[in-house]
This record gives C-alpha cells, sequence and structure tokens, in this order.
C-alpha cells in the first residue's frame, strides 16, 4: 500500500470512528449532571437559568445545576464556557453582556462568534420608555419633539455602561436625533429613584423593574421597546410604531455550548430545553417576573445574537462607550 493511499484510509478511519463517537455520544447524553453558568444569583437570568434547570432536570431525570460566575461584565462566565470540553455538559445562559463585550472592553478572553454554539434563545424582556409626569409627553412622538426644541436639556438614568437601560436610550437618541444627557447611576434603583422624584426626566429600563410604578400612575410609560406588543403592558404600544420604525432593544437570554460541540448533543439540549420552557408552570413564573418565554432554533439565536452586535456594535462605538 502506498504512503498516499495509507493516510487516505487512515484518514477514513479517523473521521468514521469520530463519527461513531459522536452518534454514541448523543445516544447516551445525558450520563452525569449538566452544569449551567450563568451570571450572579437573584438578578433575572439566574431565575431564568435555575427554572430551565428544574425542568430540564425533571424531564431527563438527571441533575442539572447552576453556577454563578457573574463579574467582569461576562467575560467569566463566557471564558469558563469557551474553555470547557465541548461535550454539551458545561452550557452558558447569559445576556447580551456575552455578545457585546468585545465593543466595550478590553481583552475580551472569547470571540461570542467562534467560541460558543447556539442552542436556543430561552427568553426575552422588553424595556419601557417612562417620563416622570411632569415632563409634557405623552407618546413618543411628542418626546421626540420636545427633545429636538430643547437639545441637550432633557437627560435619561441608566445603570451601568453597556447595560440595557444605558444602550436603550443611545440607540432611541441615534435614530431619532435627539440630545438627550446621559446621568450615570451604579445601578437600577438609584436611577429609578431619581426619576421617580423627578430630579431626571426619563429612563428606559427593564420593563418589569418599573411596572408597578407605571400601573400606580407614579411614572408615566410612553411605550414597550419590544417588536410588537408585549403582553407584559396590555394596549401599550411599541416604540417602533409610535414613530421610530425598526426600533428594538430590551433583554435577551441565550443558551450556548463551547465550539464544535456535536450537532447532535447541540440538537438534544435544544429540544429539552424548549420542551422544558413550553411549560405552562415555568412560562407563568417567567411572565410574573417580567419576561416572557422563546424557545428558538439555534439558527435563530445566531441570526439574533448577529443583528444585536450590529446595531449595538455600532451604537457603542458612535458613542464612545467604554466598560474597561
Amino acid at each position: 500500500m502506498t504512503i498516499i493511499r495509507k493516510a487516505l484510509v487512515s484518514g477514513l478511519i479517523s473521521a468514521l470512528t469520530a463519527g461513531m463517537a459522536c452518534e454514541l455520544s448523543a445516544q447516551t447524553f445525558p450520563s452525569k449532571p449538566i452544569r449551567i453558568i450563568t451570571a450572579e444569583a437573584g438578578g433575572g437570568v439566574d431565575l431564568i437559568s435555575r427554572l430551565i434547570a428544574q425542568g430540564v432536570g425533571t424531564n431527563l431525570n438527571q441533575q442539572v445545576l447552576v453556577d454563578n460566575r457573574g463579574g467582569a461584565g461576562g467575560a467569566i462566565a463566557g471564558e469558563a464556557v469557551a474553555r470547557a470540553p465541548a461535550d454539551g455538559y458545561t452550557i452558558l445562559l447569559y445576556g447580551s453582556a456575552i455578545w457585546l463585550a468585545p465593543f466595550l472592553r478590553s481583552n475580551v478572553p472569547y470571540d461570542p462568534v467562534k467560541d460558543f454554539a447556539p442552542i436556543t434563545l430561552a427568553a426575552r424582556a422588553p424595556n419601557i420608555i417612562v417620563v416622570h409626569p411632569s415632563l409634557p409627553a405623552r407618546d413618543v412622538k411628542e418626546l421626540i419633539a420636545l427633545a429636538k426644541v430643547r437639545p441637550g436639556e432633557l437627560n435619561y438614568a441608566s445603570a451601568s455602561s453597556g447595560s440595557s437601560s444605558h444602550l436603550a436610550p443611545e440607540l432611541f437618541k441615534s435614530m431619532a436625533g435627539v440630545n438627550i444627557i446621559r446621568i450615570a447611576y451604579k445601578g437600577t434603583g438609584p436611577a429609578l429613584n431619581d426619576v421617580l422624584s423627578g430630579q431626571v426626566h426619563m429612563m428606559i429600563p427593564n420593563a418589569a423593574s418599573v411596572a408597578p410604578q407605571v400601573k400606580s400612575g407614579k411614572l408615566r410609560g410612553l411605550a414597550v421597546t419590544s417588536p410588537s406588543p408585549s403582553a407584559l403592558f396590555p394596549g401599550m404600544p411599541t416604540v417602533a410604531a409610535s414613530g421610530l420604525p425598526g426600533f428594538e432593544s430590551g433583554t435577551i437570554a441565550g443558551m450556548f455550548a463551547p465550539a464544535r460541540t456535536p450537532s447532535s448533543v447541540i440538537n438534544r439540549l435544544n429540544q429539552e430545553i424548549t420542551r422544558a420552557l413550553a411549560q405552562p408552570d415555568i412560562k407563568d413564573r417567567l411572565f410574573t417576573s417580567g419576561a416572557e418565554a422563546v424557545g428558538s432554533t439555534p439558527e435563530q439565536l445566531a441570526s439574533t445574537v448577529k443583528t444585536e452586535m450590529m446595531r449595538f456594535g455600532k451604537i457603542i462605538k458612535d458613542a464612545g462607550i467604554r466598560d474597561d
């Protein structure tokens, strides 16, 4: 047998062996506990992780653990999963901080596209434009008109740099062509307090964080930022339908495995996670917390991440936003 023929035969055997190993892995998966790495304990993404862990664990009769790795803008959790074995036993559930990190920080220890295999878009929660009742704007068009006649006079409150409550107003400013000044806070709570007191004019936070204040009239809700009306605020229009076509923002929680995880394992994870998200009790718990269960294909999550990176990457660059 010639050297070339030996090499070809060896390569074919290796490919067949690898394929058989992947197929066997899919047939036996999962044979041990699965670990979901996510953000710090107590937040919305942590709740989503625990509900999914409960649902998937029960359905598979296998332990699913939640491992909180908050900090560094998602870099700690992202690196842990990117470097984990590509076998489906270590997966990631995180928000946009994971794929927007390279735009905001230097030396991010992973590539958000090359180092992860999308599994499913687990849940989403819209933002909502709220203003203090003293501001003479009752809808988005009036807010834009007011900002244009008072350039640089209106301000908005936001949490940390690169957060949803920061990027949503910057997207609004860019698309509306207005100049509204950012007042930065260390967290949503202090930011919201100053909007409630009237010291700051407006905010675009996660909808659930201000639902009681909007319903009580302490804040005026103008529109939700989801692409279509949200069941969280029945009857409230979207920003896109209120004068800014194409506007969309919010909190998105996606699930990923390390790159090179066998597609058969990805498909099994997708099947079990979307099955859990479709359970009425889990959907109800998420809805009560201000999020809506999704459950998508891996391709749909990949497309969502690509769109977010294009939309907000430009906003971050143009506004010079950093979170180093």
